[in-house]
């Protein structure tokens, strides 16, 4: 059974969650954004299927748009935004070797979660 994880920024369902990897399709509202992050024990690659993102990495901006792959190293801050119409969606897989919320660290968030330790809420 697929849930969906609703946040202010949008939701994300988890479609596979195994000792190896972690998958979630996310979804991000029109004109929001998830906050800057960073992760201590896994490394991310995004697939983007809908819509149009800017997607920020190490302080460099990026456009993408449906069958765009990002890649995102362990440890670097990200963050993406949804520029387009209609919901930004992207496929999201986690490798490395921790795959819980709690590795979190936000570093700005437009939500009142960025409070300078790791919080469990993406």
């Amino acid at each position: 059974m697929i849930v969906m994880v609703e946040r202010p920024w949008g939701y994300f369902a988890v479609l596979e969650d195994a000792p190896t990897h972690k998958v979630k399709r996310i979804a991000v509202y029109e004109g929001q954004r998830l906050s800057l992050q960073s992760h201590e024990k896994r490394a991310e690659t995004w697939v983007f299927t809908k819509g149009d993102g800017l997607v920020t990495i190490d302080g460099t901006d990026r456009v993408v748009m449906a069958k765009s792959l990002i890649k995102i190293p362990m440890g670097a801050k990200h963050r993406v935004k949804n520029i387009g119409q209609g919901h930004l969606e992207f496929i999201e897989v986690q490798t490395g070797e921790y795959f819980g919320e709690d590795d979190i660290y936000r570093y700005e968030d437009d939500y009142g979660r960025s409070d300078g330790t790791t919080n469990a809420r993406s």
